[in-house]
């Protein structure tokens, strides 16, 4: 099912891949000529770096609290942001949050870029945006959230600096890697070693993937995708969202090399985060030292990031205070993962609960977030 020789693999996987992202890239193009490209909010660059921009919404004072918006590293980042009614980062800013996202960018093809790991991202970048958020004056310290591949790095990020962040909240974010459960095991098996890949690429592109992805668990990545499409044609609001969702699919970019191979080996095939094993920049962490107040958001459904790939580390945490919220579909969203970002019941009751969750008295301020 899945290729075992890397090496051989590499010149015609090169090739065809090439070819993929070419058909891809032309789709998305035809997508955007369409209408169904983003329509983000107003954002200045605060900061940029080989790797990052980070992205600040709104004209709110500094005594407004920040939020740093952390996205997974290999699709961009509009996806928090795709039009107004579904855009996660105008639900922020409503609540009077000084919003700022840290925006992934592709890296050059070269030997440097190819070893940005896990610390770079979850460690050196992030830090680097909470030092540029401080230093645009935001009083007091942010909260992070991050979604799916940016939930792991937002969790490692709260696990190394805990007294730096006010709280965290993971959106289907997959902490917990058991072969009973993840659907990505047998992919995991018939790889001898992800560094093979690493080599074999270099950056390893988005096209192979989101391949890889479609092949572990086709019911997310593909039945589902089908179904969804056909219960939007009779809501025209739905179908658009959809149909932007569909464009963003086709937005990737790849992953450096040494990041991919520290997912696959150090979360993936050791489970060392959960297992408080995982070695960031000769620290080693687990659950354990996360101790900020903690929210979790899971799908009871998904068999992509299923409940027990996040409460075990969830449960495991030192957090003071702890919170699981239910995410139960949306139609119109295309991939469920993301239904939690651009869903309509996501906004109507999971965004609204975890304002009031994070603060009480400034929800009640602050009004019902707008559907």
């Amino acid at each position: 099912m899945y290729p075992t020789n890397w090496n051989s693999f590499g010149a015609i996987g090169a090739m065809a891949l090439k070819q993929m992202d070419r058909s891809r890239q032309a789709r998305g193009q035809m997508l955007e000529r369409a209408g169904y490209g983003p329509r983000p909010t107003p954002s200045t660059i605060l900061h940029s770096e080989p790797g990052l921009n980070l992205r600040r919404y709104g004209p709110h004072a500094a005594e407004a609290p920040p939020v740093l918006l952390v996205p997974a590293p290999i699709k961009r980042s509009y996806i928090w942001d795709l039009a107004p009614e579904v855009s996660v980062v105008k639900r922020w800013l409503e609540r009077g949050y000084r919003v700022y996202l840290a925006e992934w960018l592709p890296l050059d093809d070269d030997a440097t870029a190819q070893d940005y790991g896990l610390a770079d991202y979850a460690d050196r970048l992030l830090g680097a945006c909470r030092q540029a958020i401080a230093a645009d004056g935001a009083e007091g310290k942010p909260v992070i959230a991050g979604h799916s591949l940016g939930g792991i790095l937002a969790a490692v990020h709260s696990c190394l600096y805990p007294d730096q962040l006010r709280a965290t909240v993971l959106l289907e974010s997959p902490l917990h890697f058991q072969p009973a459960f993840c659907c990505f095991n047998k992919l995991v098996k018939a790889t001898p070693d992800a560094r093979q890949i690493a080599e074999t690429f270099g950056h390893v592109p988005g096209v192979f993937l989101n391949t890889m992805s479609a092949m572990a668990e086709p019911q997310a990545f593909q039945w589902e995708r089908l179904l969804d499409r056909w219960l939007s044609m009779a809501d025209p609001k739905a179908l658009a969202t959809h149909m932007q969702v569909e464009h963003w699919t086709h937005d990737e970019f790849a992953l450096p090399g040494r990041l991919f191979a520290e997912l696959v080996e150090s979360l993936y095939r050791r489970d060392a985060l959960t297992q408080g094993e995982l070695d960031i920049g000769g620290r080693r962490i687990g659950p354990r030292e996360l101790s900020t107040p903690l929210l979790s958001v899971i799908d009871p459904r998904s068999k992509l990031i299923p409940p027990a790939a996040v409460l075990p580390f969830h449960e495991a945490t030192a957090s003071p205070r702890k919170q699981v919220l239910h995410y139960e579909g949306d139609i119109g969203v295309n991939l469920q993962h993301v239904g939690v970002l651009v869903g309509r019941s996501a906004h109507a009751r999971i965004w609204p609960a975890i304002f009031t969750w994070l603060d009480p008295d400034l929800t009640r301020a602050a009004g019902t977030a707008r559907p």
